[in-house]
């Protein structure tokens, strides 16, 4: 595996790893509460997307265009 590589994965799994703290925390009593009232998620959960979705798409952006490392 190339060094160039391997910060897109830790990227991509960070990612993952916010997108089911973001799944927990949308399930929960208090922000199923505060999303039934107000019609969207609380502060939290939004900043877990966010944060997901930065992850994520740095994480492809190194895949397809990042540089290949020197052997």
């Amino acid at each position: 595996m190339t060094r160039s590589i391997v910060p897109a994965l830790v990227l991509l799994v960070v990612g993952l790893i916010l997108l089911f703290f973001a799944y927990q925390s949308s399930q929960s009593v208090g922000d199923q509460v505060a999303e039934a009232v107000t019609g969207r998620f609380t502060d939290s959960t939004i900043w877990f997307l966010v944060l997901e979705a930065a992850a994520a798409v740095a994480g492809v952006a190194l895949l397809l265009f990042g540089k290949p490392a020197r052997s």
